[in-house]
């Protein structure tokens, strides 16, 4: 887990999805480069998508991405990795 990225947002009318996450991965790529002193292409160039067709769809995404740390063997709770919405909620920040 610690080399790819799990975000469910909403964009803004007239923001595409696809020039957000290009400025997401720009951003992050730049300052993790610098952050570990190298150069280069950082993030594959994709991403992959899915909509959201109900609330029910969105309670199973929003599981499904704070378990994943869990799932990796980062932590043995959601609300232990500190990234996640789960730990928010969890210190009362969300």
């Amino acid at each position: 887990m610690p080399n790819y990225v799990h975000l469910v947002t909403t964009p803004l009318p007239g923001k595409p999805l696809a020039r957000i996450m290009q400025s997401l991965k720009s951003f992050t790529a730049n300052e993790a480069n610098k952050l570990l002193e190298r150069k280069g292409t950082f993030w594959m160039p994709d991403y992959f998508d899915r909509y959201i067709r109900n609330e029910r769809h969105f309670i199973a995404a929003i599981a499904y991405v704070e378990n994943n740390p869990v799932k990796a063997e980062l932590c043995h709770r959601p609300e232990e990795w500190k990234f996640s919405s789960a730990w928010l909620r969890a210190h009362g920040e969300w």
